[in-house]
């Protein structure tokens, strides 16, 4: 039927060809920006997971990134420990040298231990200096540190395990510290005769004359040799004391005179002396502590690694005991940002390397850190040996833990976090991206139906045209 009131078939055309166009356009879109999706109508659901997997690409190459500037981090630690493991090599040989008491002289134990003093410095400046950007990594504040509330505890360090945790850790004394001493016979008057007086193998000559201050200052000419001081005794200030300059049972005291004990003598007498001190012992955080002189130091638990001293050093008898307080452990760790989402991070404590926080008590060493060993003495090489080699365990313990990290924590996981990114990209790419082959096929199907529409929007308007000549 034919009316001219309304052209059906024009609008119906006009309808198509509508259509035809928009879809055109579409497919124009989709190849011009390379995105199938290119707004939420085109694809509600596709948008949801593909914004959210398009931030979880943006935070697994962020987190690449992160690993990589991590493993920079461990890298620059990493390489000023092995400049300090060469220093401390060389202070071991210097050590080994002085060791060697029928050879050298006091000039030559004297130079020793100015280059080791010198080492030692250099490593504390090593520690002290070692930065990333403006972040120190050696001096401690990149690990564990500790603080005491009592004011007897003085806290030497942290070497931090797999077991260290921060908190609050009570510490009990149950065995107080104690230096080597012994009191010998009160003194009347001045030495009668001359004296030989033998001190933990060193033979002191006592002269004739001698006061009581005489003999006790020329008792402490040998201290470096003996490890012993002479005083009075406090309680008898007529006799004198002898005791010893470190606590704990490996403080000992042999000493003998060559003249019986009596008023006019050094007052030891002729039989042999021999007493030592005694460990401190007690527990941290409720665990049994190791005890070494006047140093306890946790072995296991959570406060595993911490070492305290107790008591003043002035003291003959650490006088601490029971409840002292309590140590606070603060976990300062190197944290890592090594995931695309919340809390997927990673951390590594590093421990302070300097001088006075390696070598740290030592068993049965005279020496309480790496800083104070002294090898002008034989005795004193030997407890350096000790000291030193305690402190190379300490930095190649540090060099494998960082070493560890980097290879089988930040590498790895940016190897796995690699391959994550290539297959969420895939995903993503299957979601969003334009099928060209697809797409193009598309866009000549509706360029066809446009032209083709086109031409039928234009044989339907001409029907008006007929009906007008049918009312000629």
């Amino acid at each position: 039927m034919l009316g001219l009131a309304n052209n059906v078939g024009a609008l119906n055309a006009q309808h198509n060809l509508t259509r035809s166009s928009m879809n055109l356009n579409k497919s124009i879109e989709r190849l011009s920006s390379g995105f199938k999706i290119n707004r939420g109508a085109d694809g509600p659901a596709a948008l949801v997971i593909s914004e959210k997997q398009r931030a979880q690409i943006a935070g697994l190459r962020q987190a690449i990134d992160n690993t990589e500037k991590g493993v920079a981090v461990v890298q620059t630690a990493e390489g000023a420990l092995n400049e300090i493991n060469s220093l401390l090599t060389k202070v071991r040989s210097l050590a080994l040298d002085s060791a060697n008491a029928g050879v050298n002289d006091d000039d030559a134990l004297a130079a020793n231990q100015a280059e080791i003093d010198n080492a030692l410095e250099t490593i504390t400046r090593i520690a002290t200096n070692t930065q990333f950007g403006e972040k120190n990594l050696l001096d401690g504040s990149a690990g564990f540190s500790a603080t005491a509330t009592d004011s007897d505890i003085t806290v030497q360090g942290v070497v931090s395990s797999s077991d260290t945790a921060s908190g609050n850790f009570a510490v009990n004394i149950t065995t107080a510290a104690a230096r080597a001493a012994t009191t010998g016979t009160a003194r009347t008057a001045a030495l009668a005769a001359d004296e030989t007086l033998t001190i933990n193998g060193v033979s002191i000559t006592l002269d004739a004359g001698m006061t009581q201050a005489q003999t006790q200052a020329r008792i402490n000419e040998f201290t470096a040799q003996t490890g012993v001081v002479a005083e009075n005794d406090p309680t008898t200030a007529t006799a004198s004391r002898l005791r010893t300059v470190e606590f704990g049972a490996e403080a000992a005291i042999d000493v003998v005179s060559n003249v019986a004990a009596a008023g006019d003598s050094s007052g030891f007498g002729t039989t042999l002396i021999s007493v030592a001190g005694t460990d401190i012992a007690g527990t941290i955080g409720g665990v049994a502590a190791t005890g070494s002189g006047n140093v306890l130091k946790a072995t296991s638990g959570d406060a595993a690694g911490v070492s305290i001293q107790v008591g003043a050093a002035t003291d003959v008898a650490n006088s601490a005991t029971g409840a002292q307080g309590y140590v606070n452990i603060q976990d300062n760790s190197l944290v890592f940002q090594v995931g695309a989402n919340q809390n997927q991070t990673v951390n590594v404590a590093v421990d302070a390397v300097s001088a006075t926080a390696l070598g740290v008590g030592v068993a049965g060493n005279q020496f309480a850190s790496l800083s104070d060993i002294n090898v002008t003495t034989a005795t004193g090489s030997q407890d350096a040996l000790g000291v030193i080699d305690a402190a190379i365990d300490q930095i190649t313990n540090l060099r494998g833990k960082l070493g560890a990290f980097q290879q089988n924590t930040l590498e790895s996981t940016a190897n796995n976090m690699r391959t994550t990114l290539e297959n969420t990209v895939n995903a993503e790419s299957v979601i969003r991206d334009t099928d060209f082959a697809e797409e193009i096929s598309n866009m000549t199907n509706k360029q066809v139906l446009v032209q083709a529409g086109t031409s039928v929007l234009s044989t339907a308007n001409q029907s008006s045209q007929l009906i007008l000549s049918l009312l000629r």
